[in-house]
């Protein structure tokens, strides 16, 4: 899988999904190739917003705090993936879906792609400009977790990919929030 799939990914349930099914990486691998690099970009923007212009996301905050908080952050999104990875493996087995933990992880690590590249964004001072990039980069997430269910799981029937994507992302969503609630807290 190629990170200019991820597009296709979002819009299709066979671009990129296909390929990704017939190479199989494992979860070391996904782990070390995109969870570890993607987990660091959210931090450092974090460090960086928060460095050169934290008040204007949260008054009062200094420097200092920012760069804990964004270390924190780091640590707590490296084991939100495999968190994830469980509530798929539980949302699958409520649905009578057979999966496995692998294909449960690999969706966990590719479905927050786009919010951690969407943490970008932070380079630009502006609330109201990062909370819409934020919201399209969770409009993107949910779109590839309801293909990826479709495609990793080999499901059939529309309607259930999408409650069972619903689920898992807003289990995605409130772990963010947590993420975030951590990250505010120091």
């Amino acid at each position: 899988m190629s990170l200019l799939q991820m597009p296709t990914m979002i819009l299709s349930f066979h671009e990129g999904w296909d390929e990704l099914i017939r190479v199989h990486p494992s979860i070391a691998r996904m782990f070390a190739l995109l969870v570890l690099p993607f987990s660091f970009v959210p931090a450092a923007m974090i460090y960086y917003a928060g460095g050169h212009y934290g008040d204007v996301f949260s008054p009062g905050v200094s420097a200092q705090q920012w760069h804990f908080a964004a270390a924190v952050f780091f640590f707590a999104e490296l084991l939100t993936v495999p968190v994830m990875a469980w509530i798929i493996h539980l949302a699958c087995r409520a649905n009578n879906v057979p999966a496995g933990y692998h294909e449960c992880f690999t969706l966990a690590s590719i479905a927050p792609i786009p919010m951690w590249i969407s943490s970008l964004v932070l380079f630009v001072p502006n609330l109201v400009v990062c909370m819409l990039v934020g919201a399209i980069g969770l409009a993107c997430s949910l779109a590839i977790t309801y293909r990826g269910m479709y495609a990793l799981f080999r499901m059939h029937e529309d309607l259930r990919a999408m409650q069972m994507a619903t689920v898992v992302t807003a289990a995605g969503l409130l772990a963010w929030l947590i993420l975030m609630q951590i990250a505010l807290m120091h």
